[in-house]
């Protein structure tokens, strides 16, 4: 699994045939925390050495909208007033560097509870920065920013009078365990339209709030072997969450009183990389507060 710009839950990368994900889950590796706000891409484009903010448009293969000034901002996003708003401060406010950064925007200053999409955060003070953001991927861009390589951030960055960066540290309790020996030989998986189809059904049921039972998955994928496959990645992936120890970070709240630990976590390691959440909790909140996981 390359790291790319779009990183898929660990349990589906299985429904194609790649087994690479139990590599990947039983290795050391890197984990960030994914934070719920709006994509937010900054940075200098080597192609010409000009600093640019963007949101994740940036990483379009027809038209990115890269914005080195006010009047880029205007003519790419002007039929969307907070995104203006937003870029401009962004533009503004942020500390110039020579890398390319993405992460999450999540709210301006004088507040102690951001709620940028579903989850509300809790800050232990009022912020007094204007403008806070979560970076989480660190760019690397060497022909078109739609082929750009995206690894999670694991250095700290400096913020300024203005800007507050959020990065709470992850770390994980591991133990040494085999990788498990999948006897794919009478796993019938899914073509690359078939898999499509199939998230998209299953992110209909957790969108109803149904269970994702075996019965449910054998249906929609059409066989109990990889219905068990699949849920044994889900378990794997639980396992890994529980063994997570988090500091730095806002309290997380969804529906407004159900305390969660954030939306989830990016781990990347030589294996590649994958998203981890607690689909039935946060996804469902997700899919019926009008976003999307």
């Amino acid at each position: 699994m390359k790291p790319s710009t779009h990183i898929e839950h660990a349990e589906d990368t299985i429904l194609t045939g790649d087994l690479s994900v139990f590599d990947l889950l039983y290795d050391h590796g890197s984990l960030s925390m994914k934070m719920d706000g709006v994509s937010l891409v900054w940075g200098t484009n080597p192609h010409n050495g000009l600093f640019f903010v963007c949101t994740k448009a940036a990483f379009n293969k027809q038209k990115v909208r890269l914005c080195y000034d006010h009047n880029d901002i205007i003519r790419h996003f002007g039929h969307q007033p907070e995104m203006v708003n937003m870029l401009s401060h962004a533009l503004t406010y942020l500390p110039k560097t020579d890398n390319i950064y993405w992460g999450d925007w999540l709210g301006y200053g004088d507040n102690q509870v951001l709620q940028p999409n579903t989850i509300s955060y809790l800050f232990p003070e009022v912020i007094q920065e204007r403008f806070v953001v979560a970076p989480h991927t660190v760019v690397t861009v060497t022909d078109k920013f739609s082929d750009a390589e995206c690894v999670p951030l694991t250095d700290m960055l400096d913020g300024n009078e203005f800007v507050r960066f959020v990065q709470p540290s992850v770390d994980r309790v591991f133990q040494q365990q085999n990788v498990p020996q999948i006897d794919t030989s009478s796993i019938p998986f899914l073509t690359d339209k078939q898999a499509y189809y199939a998230k998209q059904q299953i992110n209909d049921v957790i969108r109803r709030g149904h269970q994702l039972d075996d019965a449910t998955l054998t249906d929609i994928l059409g066989s109990a072997q990889l219905a068990n496959l699949y849920q044994l990645v889900i378990e794997i992936k639980n396992d890994l969450m529980d063994s997570l120890i988090i500091t730095d970070s806002p309290r997380s709240f969804v529906f407004e009183d159900v305390e969660i630990d954030g939306e989830g976590f990016v781990f990347y390691n030589d294996h590649g990389s994958v998203k981890l959440v607690d689909r039935p909790c946060f996804a469902y909140a997700n899919f019926n507060s009008g976003y999307s996981s």
